[in-house]
């Protein structure tokens, strides 16, 4: 009985490390940003001031957390080898979940989240579509081309807005809120070239920190994130959000200006990956500012 137990318990151990491995993958921080992202950019424009259907925001925002799965899924897939250097300890290197399981995995989100898309509206689907292409394109050629790889992912960080805005019938009023995403998101994607700076050299990964150096990735990245602070006093000024807007834009901006700090007086791996995982935290701050003064 006392095998039987221990195998049973082992067994059970196993199941939920599988699990919890094939959540990890996804990135739920990142998937469900995104998949808020979604609903402001319907908010931000007006639209769920109007009689959209709740079952369409729900659509909006399964499309987003789910293409977001999708291409992080894929994006591990093709950086088993890099992050078997860098980052041991993911999913796929560590060994809880099998490359071509990735793959598969990879395939389902993509294909629950185009059909959400397709369910919501045909422009919708179209940039989702377009969304997709853009993420598996990084994941498979994208990233080794360094700088231009991060402006690809920068780009489908600010999608979502439009999406929102499309959804909504005003992408225009998306577009600048899409932008400030942007921008914030290019100054962590440098960042991000700091941390894997190791293990993207080993696989001829040419981003800006190993082809000119981590002082002017540190450099760029920051320059990234001051642009980012400095347009964020445009939708105020536009008159596109409330009052409301500013006490979570300043967290957001003090957040960027304390991360642009800390990364020039030291841009070594370990600060530089305390700033790029701040820069998520302080990019949903945005996103409630984004919320707060549409809603409000």
């Amino acid at each position: 009985m006392v095998p039987g137990i221990l195998i049973g318990k082992w067994a059970s151990a196993y199941a939920m490390g599988r699990a919890g491995a094939f959540l990890r993958i996804l990135r739920p921080v990142n998937s469900i940003m995104l998949g808020v992202g979604v609903l402001v950019g319907v908010l931000i424009t007006g639209g769920l001031l109007s009689s959209i259907p709740l079952g369409k925001l729900a659509l909006a925002f399964f499309t987003g957390f789910t293409l977001t799965g999708s291409a992080m899924v894929i994006n591990d897939y093709f950086d088993r080898e890099i992050d078997a250097v860098n980052e041991p300890s993911r999913p796929i290197p560590s060994g809880d979940i099998k490359p071509n399981e990735a793959i598969i995995y990879s395939l389902l989100l993509s294909v629950a989240g185009l059909a959400a898309a397709y369910l919501t509206s045909l422009p919708n689907l179209n940039i989702a579509v377009f969304s997709w292409i853009v993420m598996m394109v990084y994941s498979a050629w994208g990233k080794r081309t360094g700088f231009l790889g991060n402006l690809m992912v920068s780009t489908c960080i600010g999608l979502p807005f439009v999406y929102g805005g499309a959804i909504a019938g005003n992408i225009p009023t998306s577009l600048l809120f899409s932008a400030l995403a942007f921008l914030s998101n290019t100054g962590r994607e440098v960042t991000k070239g700091i941390v894997d700076t190791e293990g993207d050299a080993s696989r001829g990964v040419n981003t800006i920190a190993v082809a000119y150096g981590v002082d002017k990735a540190a450099y760029l990245a920051s320059a990234f994130y001051l642009v980012a602070v400095a347009a964020s006093i445009l939708p105020p000024i536009l008159g596109l959000v409330s009052n409301w807007y500013l006490p979570f834009v300043v967290v957001t901006d003090a957040g960027l200006i304390y991360g642009t700090v800390t990364l020039l007086l030291d841009h070594s791996r370990e600060t530089s990956r305390k700033v790029k995982n701040q820069v998520l935290y302080w990019m949903l701050f945005g996103l409630l500012a984004f919320a707060a003064g549409s809603l409000l």
